[in-house]
């Protein structure tokens, strides 16, 4: 399985804190089932202003680390960039650290912030499509607007829009209502890919195969393979991390 959303990159946001907590979860990850991960820290501004080159270096010299204990996890690295006006300043420098990209659009994985969906993320998203760079939101399902009504989130799948849900939401971490969120987008078919959005080894772990068995229950074992391997694989693919492997 592929890993296109966690925070194991130690030091740099509210994940690992430390390379041996780092190295805890990617045993853990690859103990898992998952063999690829893309390292996604969190762009937030004037909070988690991590650059692109500054998250590449850390990214390399974690996978030397990875390679010097013989734990087979193959790294790419993007971010997690917050919803701000500081997306369009990253792509005009072109510093975007996106996932890849498929049919010619660049993935960037796009995070709002956990209480609303804030006014103009449309105009953002329009902005981005536009620039052939197609957002995968991370964890709607997780936003208090749709977690009151799954409805907010339909107009950004309908501009474009992928949706990554977590993991734990799917198989119950995150509570009841997350859960039910999610199962609703899975009905619906609005999910592209399933990810960790792994901090932490008590609550937010580095796996997937819980939530895979509990997708298989709503879409499908095909389908449930396809959010956890075959689509990631293939917005994977041509991440800059992988590339420089």
């Amino acid at each position: 399985m592929i890993d296109l959303h966690c925070h194991i990159l130690p030091g740099i946001d509210d994940g690992a804190a430390t390379l041996d907590e780092a190295l805890i979860l990617a045993r853990h990850a690859v103990a898992s089932g998952i063999t690829r991960a893309i390292l996604t820290p969190h762009y937030v501004p004037s909070r988690f202003e991590n650059t692109r080159d500054g998250i590449r270096e850390r990214a390399l010299q974690f996978r030397a680390e990875l390679a010097s204990r013989q734990i087979a996890l193959e790294i790419g690295f993007a971010a997690e960039v917050h919803v701000s006006p500081e997306v369009l300043t990253l792509e005009d420098t072109g510093a975007l650290p996106v996932l890849g990209s498929v049919d010619g659009y660049r993935i960037l994985l796009l995070e709002m912030p956990d209480g609303h969906i804030p006014p103009g993320t449309d105009k953002l998203v329009a902005w981005l499509l536009a620039r052939k760079i197609r957002p995968m939101i991370a964890h709607p399902e997780r936003n208090k607007d749709v977690m009151r009504n799954v409805n907010k989130i339909g107009p950004f799948v309908e501009m474009g829009c992928w949706l990554q849900i977590t993991g734990g939401s799917v198989s119950g971490v995150f509570g009841p209502v997350c859960q039910q969120r999610s199962q609703q987008l899975l009905e619906r078919g609005w999910v592209t890919v399933i990810a960790s959005d792994a901090h932490n080894m008590s609550a937010r772990k580095p796996e997937l195969e819980p939530a895979r068995k509990a997708a298989e229950e709503i879409v499908g074992e095909p389908e449930s393979w396809r959010l956890v391997r075959e689509r990631p694989a293939r917005i994977s693919a041509a991440n800059e991390g992988l590339a420089a492997h």
